[in-house]
């Protein structure tokens, strides 16, 4: 009853904990704005976050977890990264690539493409080949994936602004 009378930005930030200190995944949530599930997926999709996990499978995050999964939700939220594009950074560079990205003042490189309605519209305005019909279907999907995964993430904004 007594942290319901604490503010919920104190909450939010694991109030009263050094910086060193472990978090639980409702306090990463809460500093990172993004529900529970969500990083739960997140480590899922990414083998590089691996919270400490103690009885009863409760997720400690370490400052340095907390960091990685900073850097990839401003990848994937504001520099318009999917999902596959971020893996592919982690893959090539490592964690230590994304802080150094994330605190260097150079300007990213150029994210990847993200599929829209208008360029999914122009895919399909052109006939194509009878032998081409394969790789365009192929290329409509990909392009429905990533459409389905910003809806994913737009959903989960508006319910943590309904909550």
């Amino acid at each position: 009853m007594a942290e319901a009378a604490q503010p919920v930005e104190a909450r939010r930030r694991g109030a009263g904990k050094s910086a060193a200190a472990f978090r639980t995944i409702s306090e990463v949530a809460g500093e990172l704005d993004v529900p529970q599930h969500v990083l739960r997926f997140w480590e899922s999709k990414f083998i590089q976050v691996k919270p400490m996990k103690r009885g009863g499978g409760r997720r400690y995050y370490r400052p340095e977890d907390i960091d990685l999964l900073r850097s990839i939700r401003e990848l994937l939220y504001t520099d318009g990264y999917t999902i596959k594009g971020v893996q592919k950074l982690l893959r090539e560079g490592g964690v230590k690539a994304l802080a150094e990205r994330r605190n260097s003042p150079a300007p990213p490189e150029e994210p990847e493409p993200r599929a829209r309605p208008d360029a999914i519209a122009g895919a399909t305005a052109a006939p194509a080949a009878p032998a081409a019909d394969a790789s365009e279907v192929e290329a409509l999907r990909a392009a429905l994936a990533e459409l389905l995964e910003e809806l994913e993430r737009i959903r989960s904004r508006l319910r943590n602004a309904l909550d």
